[in-house]
């Protein structure tokens, strides 16, 4: 409504320990019908109980996502099919036959070579969440990882063209960073660390957006200077103030650290629920309106 978007409901509940373990190797479920038992409740509390389609963001360390660069233009499709795919299991570690993968290309390239953002789970992992979803009889449709909803929000947003953002998103085994320029990932780095290495591993990324990214130059031949002035963080491993501590230590600036209000987005009133908990599944929600 008038350029806002409005969350009507929304929910959480509490895993059993152990009960999901992402992982992007490894099963990840111990118990299929428990965690569906778990979602239907979830879903009954807050009147979606009879909803059938669905989007999922899946947990960080069950996927991956990279950007891939082409050295040069190829001559088919079918070479261009190629060489995505030995890229792909070059990136991933695995068979393109074993993984299913979402691919879009980006329009900045790099040196005026083309870029594609990947986003990929093992087909064995997904297959695992889908059992649980089919006891349910839901139908999901889009699947992406949790940061690409997230980041979402810093696409979607009317000066995602002017200025370029940092999304980090941390979770129980690492962060992943997302730098965007010009409304599109530029640099995507999942980081498997413990707590206490957080800093250092961000505080490297930003050293490198430094030395490699901050000129247009280097990147889109355009010659322009650019700077990190929106910053959203989610999660509890690295807050705001240490993330905009660490972008005035490499780059000297202080970034706008957006809330729900800056992408005019409401939440439920009285839910003791916040941004930083549904950014994820509230931006794959908001992917229909645009």
């Amino acid at each position: 409504r008038r350029g806002q978007l409005v969350v009507r409901r929304a929910g959480l509940v509490a895993l059993p320990e152990n009960l999901v373990r992402p992982d992007f190797q490894e099963n990840n479920i111990t118990d299929p019908k428990e965690l569906s038992g778990a979602l239907l409740e979830l879903a009954a509390s807050i009147g979606l109980a009879g909803q059938k389609k669905w989007s999922v963001a899946l947990p960080e360390a069950a996927t991956r996502t990279v950007i891939l660069t082409l050295e040069s233009v190829p001559a088919s499709r079918g070479e261009l099919e190629e060489t995505l795919n030995w890229k792909i299991e070059r990136a991933f570690g695995c068979p393109v036959e074993e993984l299913q993968v979402a691919r879009r290309r980006l329009t900045v390239a790099v040196n005026g070579r083309a870029r594609y953002l990947v986003a990929g789970v093992q087909r064995a992992v997904l297959a695992e969440y889908e059992a649980a979803f089919a006891n349910l009889g839901w139908r999901v449709g889009l699947v992406l990882p949790r940061h690409m909803g997230e980041a979402w929000w810093l696409m979607r947003a009317p000066s995602s063209t002017q200025t370029d953002s940092l999304l980090v998103s941390s979770h129980s085994e690492g962060f992943t960073a997302l730098l965007l320029r010009r409304g599109e990932p530029l640099v995507v780095r999942s980081v498997v660390c413990e707590m206490q290495d957080c800093r250092d591993e961000l505080y490297r990324l930003l050293l490198f957006y430094r030395d490699r990214m901050a000129e247009g130059e280097n990147v889109t031949g355009t010659g322009e200077q650019h700077a990190i002035e929106r910053l959203l963080v989610i999660g509890d491993r690295l807050g705001e103030e240490r993330a905009n501590e660490l972008l005035a230590e490499t780059l000297s600036v202080k970034a706008h650290a957006l809330r729900a209000e800056d992408f005019r987005l409401i939440l439920p009133s009285g839910d003791d629920i916040n941004f930083d908990q549904i950014a994820a599944p509230a931006g794959l929600a908001a992917l229909a309106w645009g």
